[in-house]
């Protein structure tokens, strides 16, 4: 269940947000929601992969952390083991939210009924005793931003990549040190072949279009997952 509100001043005065890491804090996830312009600051601690919901056309990117459901391999307890924290995850439990109309600015909103929120004296402040944002609120409000600037430029992006078929599915057999194999189905990738096929002027316009780039990090993302594979094989060692 959620609960979200806009976030105001006035009534969240004394609101308390956790920002510790933990699986009970909605961090248990094999992988999480990234957006183009994200890929550059992912591509070097995680895979990027591409699917689409059952029945969608519509592609979406996620930052994979673990090969089974509600496995996050970079969550080491209360530790977030990694050297980025993916934006989806990072503004948690906040979203952004706009008028029932469609029209005017976006709005911070929160969901009350997160994990995240806070009890007692635990947790960091998102309002000063003067109502002013903390250093905090702040940095959360320039993450929303950016996330959802990144998903509202992401759709020409994904149009590109299926309007020169660029895309291929893609399947991963992993078997592990103790025998054990793990699969991940469902996916896609850049099919790097049909890239490199690609005439100049194709090449050119997506390069224009500022697709080029965020190609070439997802392609160069793929050298994460044998690290991944690594730390899965060290989490079942370790237990």
């Amino acid at each position: 269940m959620t609960n979200h509100a806009i976030l105001d001043q006035t009534v969240h005065q004394d609101l308390r947000v956790r920002v510790d890491a933990g699986a009970d804090l909605g961090d248990g996830v094999m992988a999480t929601l990234t957006v183009p312009s994200e890929f550059r600051n992912i591509q070097g601690h995680f895979p990027i992969l591409f699917r689409r919901e059952a029945g969608q056309d519509q592609f979406f990117a996620v930052a994979l952390l673990g090969f089974e459901s509600g496995e996050n391999l970079f969550l080491d307890g209360a530790r977030w083991d990694a050297g980025y924290r993916p934006l989806s995850l990072a503004i948690q439990p906040f979203l952004v939210g706009r008028p029932a109309s469609g029209d005017g600015p976006a709005q911070v909103h929160v969901d009350l009924a997160h994990p995240r929120i806070a009890s007692g004296d635990e947790g960091v402040r998102l309002f000063d005793a003067a109502g002013l944002a903390t250093p905090y609120l702040e940095e959360i409000a320039g993450k929303l931003g950016d996330l959802d600037l990144g998903y509202r430029q992401s759709a020409a992006f994904f149009d590109a990549l299926v309007a020169h078929d660029l895309l291929e599915p893609f399947t991963l057999e992993v078997t592990l040190d103790d025998g054990s194999v793990n699969s991940l189905v469902g996916f896609h990738i850049i099919d790097e072949a049909k890239l490199r096929a690609l005439d100049p002027a194709a090449v050119g316009k997506l390069h224009e279009d500022g697709h080029l780039m965020p190609i070439f990090m997802a392609l160069a993302s793929l050298s994460q997952l044998r690290p991944l594979v690594d730390r899965k094989n060290r989490r079942r060692r370790h237990g």
